[in-house]
């Protein structure tokens, strides 16, 4: 065991680190840039003090690899925790790297049992996090986009936006780049309408009569030609970026898609009730494939953000929302939840009753999530796939209803 323990406190260009011995006196404080020299520097260092634990409020990135590959062991803290412990160190609330570190470091030495180190994940669930959280990004600026276009074209064109039920839809950004104007489209009957539609590969789901009163129905802005063509412009030129967008969007999830149906984990994932491919995905990139970080499900459930925290103190007690969790696998989990209670009787059940007790949807579906997430971690931690056969509570439901 180390006689020494080191904090990192992490910036975007310069990082402190703050080494102490095991009575807590600091024995080397030093800043590091963010480049390849810095960390370079970093591990060197480090070596004059042999391997010590380094602690860090991020568990990922560049500077966590760089530690990790190095064989040096790091232990993340929550922020939470680090800031929860300050007032241990100083009363008068200031705050600064420097000092954060050397928190970081003394909370390693003081409560290290207390906190799991980092263990590195495979190769193919990095690969996956990195594709799934970069689309999670892009759907999130893909939304943006539509959002920005749709308020444009109600500014001078409402028609455009109405014409077809999704704005980011390969057919509705086709249109308005073709008819990016009233005036543009003022000679469009239901021929050029068909033709169009057909051109496009459209569903059908509306005839062209159909699609040409939605766009003659919408009210007509009162603008000035020259900003009419200006605005017409920029309408083009979002359609476009949407464009190109949604397309690159498609192909990444059809990669994602076929890593993780490659993957054992992931067909555990996708064995359950309207999983899917993409949602399997979310939530396989953020579950991991390592095993010792969830012993049970509860924690896997508080990682998730589906348990409530209890506050108790003499004779009150509150139960409220978890805020601090893992954001994307809430939401991934939290997907699975919805989509499984229109096929699976039991999630219905399940779902049913929370309403009927006076709960929200948001609220039911976190309870079904969690009720799910026992069921998960089990099939995950034994590496099978779901069986509605195994599922006992599924069975005594079907029993009873048969009943």
């Amino acid at each position: 065991m180390s006689n020494y323990f080191a904090g990192l406190d992490w910036a975007s260009k310069t990082h402190a680190l703050c080494v102490i011995d095991e009575r807590g006196g600091v024995v080397e404080r030093f800043d590091i840039d963010h480049n390849a020299a810095g960390l370079t520097e970093l591990r060197r260092r480090m070596r004059r003090f042999g391997s010590p634990p380094v602690a860090i409020e991020r568990p990922s990135g560049l500077l966590v690899d760089t530690l990790v590959d190095a064989d040096f062991t790091v232990v993340p803290i929550h922020p939470n925790a680090v800031k929860a412990s300050r007032p241990r160190y100083r009363s008068h609330g200031g705050k600064s790297d420097a000092s954060d570190a050397y928190v970081l470091a003394d909370l390693l030495r003081t409560d290290g049992h207390r906190f799991k180190a980092l263990t590195p994940q495979s190769d193919e669930i990095r690969a996956l996090r990195a594709l799934v959280r970069g689309r999670d990004d892009l759907v999130a600026t893909r939304v943006h986009l539509a959002n920005q276009l749709r308020t444009l074209l109600e500014s001078f064109w409402p028609g455009a936006a109405a014409v077809f039920a999704d704005i980011d839809s390969p057919i509705a950004l086709a249109f308005i780049e073709r008819y990016p104007t009233p005036e543009s489209a003022s000679r469009l009957g239901p021929k050029r309408m068909a033709a169009f539609c057909a051109q496009h590969a459209y569903c059908g789901r509306r005839s062209p009569d159909d699609l040409l009163a939605r766009l003659q129905e919408a009210p007509s802005a009162v603008s000035a030609e020259t900003e009419m063509e200006a605005k017409g412009e920029l309408a083009r030129c979002v359609a476009r970026t949407l464009t190109r967008l949604v397309e690159q969007l498609r192909l990444l999830s059809s990669r994602i898609e076929h890593l993780v149906a490659s993957l054992d984990d992931g067909r555990i994932l996708m064995s359950f009730p309207r999983a899917g491919r993409i949602c399997a995905a979310q939530i396989l990139a953020e579950l991991g494939s390592v095993r010792e970080r969830f012993a049970t499900d509860a924690q896997l459930a508080a990682e998730a953000g589906v348990a409530p925290v209890t506050y108790e103190s003499g004779k009150s007690k509150a139960v409220t929302f978890r805020w601090a969790c893992n954001h994307r696998l809430r939401a991934a989990i939290t997907c699975l939840a919805d989509n499984s209670r229109h096929v699976n009787a039991w999630a219905a059940h399940v779902y049913a009753n929370a309403r009927a007790r006076g709960c929200d949807h948001p609220h039911a579906i976190r309870i079904l999530a969690r009720a799910w997430l026992r069921v998960i971690w089990r099939a995950w931690t034994d590496r099978k796939t779901y069986d509605p056969m195994q599922h006992r509570a599924a069975q005594l439901l079907l029993k009873a209803a048969g009943g």
